[in-house]
């Protein structure tokens, strides 16, 4: 059991760049018949032209696999902290995003 419980390990390493993270409130996904791209944007309130800041490319099946993993945790964290709210179906840019810029 514990030759078992050893080979199903995978040891991962964390660069610390990668560890601090990268903020992004906004994802667009495409497919093909072969691959999902996740790509992972940050708009900011006054800036017309948003960035990429990660982009994840995954087979079908491992988009399957984070989809479910997404949905367990989400259970978890609600359990924890309450019902996170459903946004409405028309999604909106936040107030001020992409917008025009104010002047002093």
């Amino acid at each position: 059991m514990n030759n078992q419980s050893q080979e199903n390990t995978i040891d991962v390493e964390l660069s610390d760049d990668i560890a601090e993270g990268t903020y992004a409130n906004l994802a667009m996904i495409a497919h093909s018949n072969s691959e999902f791209i996740l790509d992972f944007i940050r708009l900011m309130p006054g800036v017309p032209k948003a960035k990429v800041k990660a982009r994840i490319i995954l087979t079908p099946e491992h988009a399957k696999r984070l989809l479910s993993a997404l949905k367990e945790n989400i259970g978890r964290y609600e359990e924890s902290f309450g019902s996170i709210d459903q946004p409405d179906d028309n999604f909106r840019f936040p107030s001020g995003f992409g917008g025009p810029v104010g002047m002093a």
